[in-house]
């Protein structure tokens, strides 16, 4: 179906006879005829009864009816599909850590806007092994994590996040001095999930001493704080996880408290958005630079 058929329909309804709709679009009325009996043909039914006048069958009077919404309809999609092409419109599905997410992430898209405001992005919040896991499923076009353990996307690095240990100054007293890793097993530790990398990086560093605390795991870094406010016991967050006074960092040295964060993407990346996507991935990179050197 072709919008000029479209076109040359509604004129015929609006003007009332073949010709004076071929004066309007300036056309000449075999031209139109021609039109309307190719539009006949796609639709599968007569518009027309034959003759000198413009004289509606029962299914023509019942498109006509709808010609003008129709146009309009066409209209929106080309003007649409336009706008898509030019990458003005559309929608990004963007999976972050947590850490990102409350830190460097609304300045970023405060930034993007500016430059894309009728881009939609979905931000998908979760621990690197489950980003990993809606990357390969491709329910995400990338995601801002660290590097999965046994990985086969392309990762690249854009700074180091480290581990801190961190209690509550009110249950200092209780918790006691503590300044080396294997003083650990002492208090219970609350920290991230069992499949989060840096839980992961913390036990191997305790398996090297023999050493195993008594742990609670907490889907959620920044919420470890609000634990320790009320239980005596040590938190394990990370470096850029926001914190009050009224809490302290532990100074345990560890062997390797660094967890790179970068970008991970598709090994075959989508084409669709594919500017907008390396916009919005450079600004990650401009502002984990910042970061990093705040």
């Amino acid at each position: 179906m072709d919008l000029k058929e479209l076109k040359a329909f509604q004129a015929v309804i609006q003007e009332g006879t073949f010709s004076k709709a071929a004066q309007k679009l300036n056309y000449a009325q075999s031209t139109i005829t021609n039109q309307i009996k190719r539009l006949e043909k796609e639709l599968g039914f007569q518009l027309f009864v034959r003759g000198w006048e413009a004289e509606l069958t029962p299914s023509g009077q019942l498109f006509a009816k709808e010609i003008d919404q129709l146009i309009l309809h066409w209209h929106f999609v080309l003007e649409q599909s336009q706008k898509l092409q030019k990458e003005e419109i559309g929608t990004l599905n963007i999976g972050v850590i947590e850490p990102i997410a409350v830190s460097i992430l609304p300045s970023i898209l405060q930034t993007f806007r500016k430059q894309k405001p009728n881009i939609t992005c979905h931000f998908i919040i979760g621990n690197t092994d489950f980003l990993h896991k809606q990357l390969l499923k491709g329910e995400i076009d990338f995601a801002i994590a660290g590097e999965p353990v046994m990985n086969t996307l392309p990762f690249e690095e854009l700074y180091k996040e480290e581990m801190s240990f961190i209690i509550a100054k009110q249950q200092a007293d209780q918790v006691g001095t503590i300044s080396l890793i294997k003083e650990l097993y002492e208090q219970p530790l609350i920290i991230g999930g069992e499949s989060c990398l840096y839980h992961m990086k913390l036990q191997k560093e305790l398996s090297r001493i023999n050493v195993e605390p008594f742990t609670y795991t907490v889907s959620q870094i920044s919420a470890i704080p609000s634990f320790l406010k009320g239980f005596p016991s040590v938190g394990v967050v990370l470096s850029s996880t926001p914190l009050s006074d009224e809490f302290v960092k532990v100074p345990i040295e560890m062997e390797d408290p660094f967890i790179p964060i970068g970008i991970l993407t598709h090994k075959d990346p989508h084409l669709s958005l594919e500017n907008t996507k390396q916009l919005l991935l450079n600004l990650f990179r401009q502002e984990a630079e910042q970061f990093t050197c705040s």
